[in-house]
């Protein structure tokens, strides 16, 4: 197993979780396709990018495999400006994800049981390697990969905190990850523990029934910082016992939804390392998914390599 080593002086956010091989059919469903692109997907990953796109240092904290597809992600987002605290393995796989494109929507097809990343453990970022970090962000996707990736966030969430950085998480419902009540249990604990939380009003409503934005922060009190996203109508910030902030969402013409969120999230927080107060922080993060839901890809194209 090979590891790439962090820089002396710790970037200012670090992102934890599974980046995955993406291929998509280009000319036909993918039971018929006879040609794909390969691309890069995971919820982290693309917080990163966007974060490091705003000027910020950011890393990305993962494993993957000692494969061609381990080194496709890594190439990628360092292309992308992310710094990689990454760990390579030679007897797991990186994972991959199959997108099959349909008239109203995407199909999404796992192959991610047993992969480099879902070998994660407790302890696979020490309070001492976060000294210096300001913020640690991660999902509700990491703790769903296999029961060692679950008490990995645990303990995260409270090294974190030793080492003195926030915690930033995205509650990101899987379904096909994991069942109903696990999900509900686990990312209601998570949620409700974080400094700052995310989580889309649709979501929330399918797993733990809250219908509102006021009763998602009634169901989750703990939580010093919930941002409850709304779709095209706008998101909610709840700071502590404040008055809630709303800030409309912007109208645009959607290509493809996937990877808003992440986006959202992205700007949200280079705001907050900005120092911009909450409104600001909320048009940020609208501004960053409205980018994304302009183009069919979780990421901006990048310039190709000469």
């Amino acid at each position: 197993m090979s590891s790439t080593s962090s820089p002396v002086s710790a970037p200012e956010i670090v992102c934890v979780g599974e980046t995955m091989a993406l291929i998509t059919p280009t000319d036909a469903a993918l039971a018929t396709a006879g040609h794909a692109t390969i691309g890069i997907a995971g919820a982290e990953s693309n917080v990163s990018a966007g974060v490091a796109a705003t000027g910020h240092r950011v890393a990305w904290a993962s494993r993957l495999g000692a494969d061609p597809l381990g080194d496709r992600i890594a190439s990628e987002l360092e292309r992308r400006g992310v710094e990689l605290w990454v760990e390579r393995d030679d007897t797991t796989p990186t994972g991959v994800m199959f997108k099959d494109p349909g008239v109203e929507s995407s199909s999404v097809y796992y192959y991610r049981r047993g992969s480099a990343a879902s070998r994660m453990e407790a302890g696979f970022l020490t309070p001492e390697r976060l000294d210096g970090v300001r913020i640690v962000h991660t999902t509700g996707i990491t703790p769903a990969l296999s029961a060692s990736c679950r008490e990995m966030v645990y303990r995260l969430f409270a090294d974190a905190r030793t080492a003195g950085a926030l915690v930033s998480f995205d509650v990101n419902d899987r379904r096909p990850l994991w069942s109903r009540e696990d999900a509900a249990e686990t990312l209601a604990r998570l949620a409700d523990a974080a400094d700052i939380t995310f989580v889309g009003r649709d979501e929330a409503e399918r797993i733990w029934g809250t219908a509102t934005a006021a009763e998602i922060r009634a169901f989750l009190p703990n939580c010093a910082l919930l941002i409850v996203k709304d779709g095209d109508i706008g998101a909610t910030a709840y700071d502590g016992d404040a008055e809630p902030v709303f800030v409309p969402a912007p109208v645009v013409d959607v290509v493809e939804p996937v990877g808003a969120g992440d986006a959202f999230a992205s700007g949200f927080l280079a705001a907050t390392l900005d120092g911009a107060d909450l409104a600001a922080r909320l048009s940020a993060g609208h501004a960053a998914a409205e980018r994304v839901l302009l183009i069919a890809a979780d990421l901006p194209a990048l310039p190709p390599l000469d």
